[in-house]
């Protein structure tokens, strides 16, 4: 796992490719760190704010009008579900509700041991299998929350005779 200081490094690379950049850059920058970094934590935000000489709050305010930029990292296993018209009408509501009860988290979370994150999805484009779930780019046809439980279970049984190992 890197080190607050490998991050900052890691930051202040992608800031110097845009050098003396303005807050019309803010978004292609927030993305690099992103990609780089997997999320964008306070310390980025305000590192990001001191380049651009912008409030944090106004950088808070950009990144969570996109939802594609996250503020925690995401699980190992990061488990999106399919909310498109096809997977509503098929029941992926009741799935999402059976995995934030058994996970403990809302969706854009991660949980306390890192091991799951949920995100929610406007389309997958296999409405054809829907409702549809994905974790970490496999597909799982026709999900229901037995199903579902059933794959989270086995997750959760393969790390732990991963960790007595």
């Amino acid at each position: 796992m890197p080190t607050v200081n490998d991050v900052k490094t890691e930051v202040e690379a992608i800031l110097q490719k845009y050098a003396g950049a303005h807050r019309d850059a803010l978004i292609p920058i927030l993305q690099d760190i992103q990609e780089t970094c997997g999320y964008l934590s306070r310390e980025v935000v305000n590192q990001v704010a001191q380049f651009i000489d912008l409030p944090p709050a106004k950088i808070y305010g950009v990144a969570t009008f996109y939802n594609q930029f996250r503020f925690q990292p995401l699980g190992k296993y990061h488990v999106m579900i399919c909310r498109g018209t096809a997977c509503h009408v098929k029941g992926s509501k009741k799935t999402l509700d059976m995995l934030v009860k058994a996970l403990g988290i809302q969706p854009g979370q991660t949980t306390r041991d890192g091991l799951f994150s949920l995100g929610v999805v406007a389309c997958m484009g296999a409405c054809g299998l829907a409702p549809v779930v994905n974790i970490n780019g496999e597909f799982y046809a026709k999900v229901n929350p037995k199903k579902l439980s059933g794959i989270i279970a086995e997750i959760r049984e393969k790390e732990l005779s991963h960790a007595k190992n």
